[in-house]
């Protein structure tokens, strides 16, 4: 351990000035201090603190690009087939107000971060899936509403917080259940469809990630719960990932029985084969000879 500290020291001690105040914005200056100055690595609450704040903010840098796979699968492809539109319509309900409330009771940005950048995410892609679906008249209507909805969640003269607090509550049931609709449409499909599955994995390992960085930063039982039982049903969803991965979907294998493959091709009469002379025909070729 001493040959450790004396080797990183003389680096720790001259870090340049805006790495030094960014460190010591994240971590603050105690655990700074013990971490990087001291190089204590038995300092266990502050190891905790420096590895959740590193995980929140990777989570929030993920979070930027989770769902452009989706994005980009759901433009190429102009389909909807396997994704729940309701499942995203939940999701963005829970997410829009799950913001709002860490946001007004001052929790630090790094336990919440994706969930604005995910929540944006979330309405391009609720977008696309009424316009693939024949519904492109709803798309403008929804965006109307969660524009109020955020208008209202954020502004401390129309919801106070206690009110917020149960809205909260209900995030958490709506975040849940917001994964039950793809749940069973891939079930009832026999396929995942246009779903991502780098969407899918991330969700999962974020969700992971979340109940650690609550667990540290954030003493508030509704956040953690959330996050417990979303991680419980993106593991169900990574796991139907994994089991239909190559299986076609049900709409898929209508059209290959519409279309069979091996149908043999119909034999075509050949020009060659006598036809049968009709009583009227033979009449006319014996009055020739007469």
């Amino acid at each position: 351990m001493d040959a450790l500290r004396s080797a990183l020291q003389p680096i720790t001690h001259n870090l340049p000035g805006p790495i030094r105040d960014l460190g010591i914005s994240i971590i603050g200056d105690q655990c700074y201090k013990a971490i990087l100055l001291d190089i204590d690595l038995e300092n266990t609450e502050c190891i905790k603190l420096a590895v959740s704040k590193g995980l929140g903010i990777g989570i929030i840098g993920a979070s930027s690009i989770v769902k452009v796979p989706q994005i980009l699968k759901l433009v190429a492809s102009r389909s909807a087939d396997g994704v729940s539109f309701l499942s995203y319509l939940l999701e963005t309900t829970a997410y829009l107000i799950t913001l709002a409330y860490n946001f007004r009771n001052g929790f630090p940005f790094s336990t919440y971060g994706e969930t604005a950048l995910i929540l944006g995410q979330n309405v391009v892609i609720s977008v696309l899936l009424l316009n693939y679906s024949n519904r492109a008249a709803l798309a403008a209507v929804l965006v109307a509403v969660l524009a109020a909805a955020g208008g209202a969640l954020f502004t401390d003269g129309l919801l106070d917080l206690k009110l917020l607090s149960y809205l909260q509550a209900g995030a958490g049931v709506l975040g849940v259940a917001s994964k039950l609709p793809q749940i069973l449409a891939i079930a009832q499909q026999g396929g995942t469809g246009q779903l991502s599955a780098f969407t899918v994995f991330n969700y999962l390992a974020g969700s992971l990630s979340r109940i650690f960085t609550t667990l540290q930063e954030v003493d508030d039982k509704l956040i953690l719960y959330g996050f417990v039982s979303g991680f419980v049903l993106n593991a169900i969803l990574a796991a139907q990932m994994v089991y239909y991965w190559n299986a076609p979907s049900e709409k898929a294998k209508g059209k290959r029985r519409a279309t069979p493959v091996n149908a043999a091709p119909a034999k075509a009469k050949s020009s060659a084969t006598p036809t049968k002379k009709s009583p009227t025909t033979r009449r006319r070729a014996r009055s020739l000879y007469k």
